[in-house]
């Protein structure tokens, strides 16, 4: 990589960071959303379309992600939450994605399904983009009558599953390379621009930035990809996750660590199986205000890779 390329991709770096710090006041008190406080451990490097849109479609075929995350110890109510997603690129630059989440926390029950388009806008002959993505989703927020401890016929349970399911968008933008990832997306857009507020969707990631630079490396060690994100959060502290990805064998097997500075650790082992089929599986351990309750949450994903 030439080093006028170099030199491009540090001064887009540099202004993604100093955009997540500046938008921090500006964003927390407009933007309203649905994003999880805590993402799937899969979005950092397994599936990135999770956390940005413009990550929709980014390279050749399609994926196909699914994953499941619930709490090792088995408390009664406790959540669960399953991610599905599929992205391709379609030609002409563009890439479409479908991505469906389901969370299940007590009594309610919340669901988004939302489509993506982005678009890649090549910089050079050596594998510069800027990428760009939007989603546009639906969630649904309900509550399990037959959890009720109490009356299910109460009027405020009624009330609550008939109000309207709301709409949402969400953006994404990014800049790959060969190496090079610098990223940031803004979930919800609507609410940002509108400055209405939606009930039952506050909390969340309302920003979130990343930066990443991968080693291609020859030996047992295949690859190295250290990363560090900054995420806004709704009503909480800013979050600033740090992770390494190392890749084995021709990154047939891979590990990975992140720590959050909420206190939390997630490590995860992934093998990859005949180019084609992507199992990775994590184990997080619990912030710190919540140790004495938990034994923290597991995760499993699992990706399919067609006509690459």
């Amino acid at each position: 990589m030439s080093c006028s390329l170099y030199s491009k991709a540090g001064k887009f770096m540099i202004t993604v960071m100093c955009c997540a710090v500046s938008f921090k006041g500006y964003s927390q008190s407009l933007s309203k959303t649905a994003a999880l406080l805590d993402p799937s451990a899969t979005s950092f490097y397994q599936n990135q379309y999770l956390a940005n849109p413009a990550m929709a479609g980014i390279d050749t075929g399609w994926h196909f992600n699914a994953a499941y995350r619930g709490q090792i110890n088995g408390i009664d109510g406790a959540p669960k939450t399953k991610f599905f997603s599929a992205d391709g690129y379609v030609g002409s630059r563009v890439g479409a994605g479908l991505n469906i989440f389901s969370d299940e926390a007590g009594l309610l029950t919340r669901t988004r399904v939302a489509g993506t388009y982005a678009y890649h806008l090549p910089l050079n002959d050596n594998g510069a983009r800027l990428n760009f993505g939007l989603s546009l989703a639906l969630n649904f927020q309900r509550l399990d009558y037959s959890k009720i401890n109490g009356d299910p016929s109460d009027p405020a349970a009624a009330a609550f599953n008939r109000r309207d399911d709301y709409f949402e968008a969400d953006f994404g933008m990014a800049y790959t390379n060969n190496h090079w990832t610098a990223q940031a997306s803004l979930p919800n857009i609507r609410a940002t621009f509108s400055g209405n507020s939606y009930p039952g969707v506050d909390g969340g990631t309302i920003f979130f930035s990343a930066l990443s630079y991968k080693f291609d490396l020859d030996g047992a060690v295949s690859s190295v990809e250290p990363k560090a994100c900054y995420r806004t959060i709704k009503g909480y502290d800013d979050i600033v996750d740090l992770g390494v990805n190392v890749g084995f064998l021709h990154n047939v097997a891979n590990l990975t660590a992140l720590y959050h500075t909420t206190g939390s650790f997630a490590f995860g082992a992934g093998v990859y199986i005949l180019n084609t089929v992507r199992l990775n599986a994590f184990y997080n351990t619990q912030t710190t205000g919540l140790k004495n309750y938990t034994d923290g949450t597991y995760e499993v994903g699992l990706t399919v890779n067609l006509f690459k």
